[in-house]
């Protein structure tokens, strides 16, 4: 069997961790800080606007050890150097992962097939960002001769979650004089919303398909064209509506014209492409030094994730971190908790990359794998998030690993607001990892004895021992958070890598897609095909109480 197909689960390092685990899972955290003063200064590690802080976590220098040498095992360093090199590491697609060359700088080189792409990834940014500065300086106007004051993204999955979480989180640099709307639901309720707050003669369309036969995008992006032919002409569209596709004829025959049509590669993953056209509504709304920034950030973890050893590797030890909890402590779930408006949409970016890129059962080469790979990935803004689901990380029976991000500093200072929101965050830090002993409880309750005192007490307790890792930016920039999303994009490509999974197809999504398609066919009155009976009943229902237009 080649080094490429090895079966990490039986390589000896994969039972020492097993071993390892089972002798070290009822010390306490509380422990390891009183043995160490210096353990915050050993388990932490800073890139420029960005701190990594994974003091607490139930892990000793022994755990590190031995996880280094499982990615070692799984040939880690080897693989990174392959995606890097522009290798076709998506195997069943046959396909390069080169969503970092999005973010290279022009003077780079990245030869692929005896291309360099770096010179095609530039061409199409300066089209963008050229297109970009004309609407933003009224130099590009509606067909009424009026500015663009509205822009609409029509996408779904990656063309829509990745740019709406950066949009959210940049307004701070957004082009105060316009407004920006993201379209992904089917749901007309959600279409219809947004069309409610548009003035057809100032609304930008942008749509995004890479096929442009994405069968919710198109189906958005149809009626959209329809409300806007209601006060205007065809040979208006192509001053309302823009695309970011490869389908140039099926883009043409929309209306849009083929040269506001900007691009991107096949090996570039929906869920990676906010980096490159994809981004074209962010670009709008914060113009394109800002995106210049945001991509010189990511660029800059990447640098930090290909050239540094692994022990100080900053999403080489998340991804392990988490392999820790969920393969050998049986953790299936991770929680984020941004303590930040701006960027309340991460968990759901973070949860498409993550579970997307490695929710699957089976190996790179077809074999069918026998342990957890992939987690559950769910959080939810802080401090919202305490009055939410904090009972259960603090007193629940589940090992919930988190992560809580936070700012130094804040685009709107308003009285004492940020350090209160800070004191919250680092608190739940500490309360998860010391949690409360019953010396503490019954220090409190002195006041009470008895049967009360018995009922109340074990209420009381928190365990504690529950891991965190706390990501500390200086500030939400276009560059830090450039860094963020990149280090979270390489953690989940660590992952994949030692579970042997691979992380950039989506086989799972299409099968949903194929049977829908069927469905929709058969809810227009068609030939039924054959179904169990509760979708053939669920159906009938439907064809029964539905009130058609």
């Amino acid at each position: 069997m080649s080094t490429d197909r090895i079966f990490i689960n039986e390589h000896p390092v994969w039972a020492r961790l097993h071993q390892h685990q089972r002798a070290t899972r009822h010390v306490h955290m509380k422990e390891l800080f009183a043995q160490d003063e210096q353990r915050f200064d050993r388990y932490s590690l800073q890139l420029d606007g960005l701190l990594l802080d994974y003091s607490k976590n139930r892990l000793t220098e022994r755990t590190l050890e031995l996880l280094v040498e499982l990615a070692d095992a799984a040939d880690l360093r080897g693989w990174m150097a392959r995606m890097r090199r522009g290798e076709r590491i998506n195997i069943s697609e046959k396909r390069a992962v080169l969503h970092t060359a999005l973010r290279l700088p022009a003077t780079a080189s990245l030869v692929v097939d005896g291309v360099d792409v770096v010179p095609q990834v530039q061409q199409v940014l300066q089209r963008a960002y050229q297109f970009v500065r004309r609407v933003r300086s009224g130099e590009w106007l509606g067909h009424t001769g009026q500015r663009i004051r509205q822009v609409v993204n029509i996408g779904i999955g990656g063309s829509d979650l990745g740019p709406l979480m950066v949009a959210e989180a940049l307004k701070p640099y957004a082009d105060p004089g316009m407004r920006f709307d993201y379209v992904s639901n089917v749901d007309g309720q959600h279409l219809a919303q947004v069309l409610a707050t548009c003035d057809p003669a100032q609304t930008l369309f942008i749509v995004a398909s890479k096929s442009f036969a994405t069968p919710e995008t198109l189906l958005n992006a149809q009626a959209a064209r329809r409300w806007f032919l209601q006060s205007a002409t065809e040979a208006d569209i192509a001053r309302h509506f823009v695309a970011v596709s490869t389908n140039e004829p099926a883009v043409r025959a929309f209306g849009i014209d083929p040269a506001n049509m900007f691009g991107f590669w096949d090996w570039v993953g929906g869920r990676y492409s906010v980096w490159s056209a994809i981004g074209l509504p962010v670009m709008l709304q914060i113009g394109p030094e800002h995106f210049a920034d945001f991509l010189a950030g990511g660029a800059r973890m990447d640098q930090h994730f290909f050239e540094t050893p692994l022990l100080r590797n900053i999403p080489v030890l998340l991804g392990l971190i988490g392999i820790w909890y969920n393969t050998f402590y049986g953790a299936h779930t991770h929680a984020i908790m941004p303590y930040d408006h701006g960027l309340r949409r991460l968990p759901a970016h973070i949860q498409q990359m993550d579970m997307e890129s490695n929710g699957k059962r089976v190996g790179r080469y077809g074999e069918r794998l026998d342990f957890d790979t992939g987690p559950v990935i769910w959080g939810e803004e802080g401090v919202n998030s305490q009055h939410a689901f904090f009972q259960l990380l603090h007193q629940g029976t589940r090992l919930v690993p988190c992560d809580f991000i936070v700012a130094m500093n804040t685009h709107y200072p308003l009285g004492d607001q940020h350090r209160v929101l800070v004191a919250n965050c680092l608190a739940q830090t500490e309360a998860l990892m010391r949690g409360k002993t019953e010396a503490e409880v019954l220090q409190e309750l002195a006041h009470l004895s008895g049967d009360e005192l018995d009922i109340l007490l074990p209420q009381k307790l928190f365990p504690g021992n529950q891991p965190s890792n706390t990501i500390a930016l200086d500030k939400v920039t276009p560059y830090n958070l450039g860094m963020l999303l990149a280090m979270y994009e390489h953690k989940v490509f660590v992952q994949g890598v030692i579970w042997g999974v691979n992380s950039f197809d989506q086989w799972g999504v299409e099968y949903g897609k194929q049977l829908a398609s069927r469905l929709l066919d058969e809810l227009h009155g068609n030939q039924a095909g054959r179904h169990d009976a509760s979708t053939r009943g669920l159906m009938q229902h439907f064809m029964a109480t539905y009130h058609a237009e």
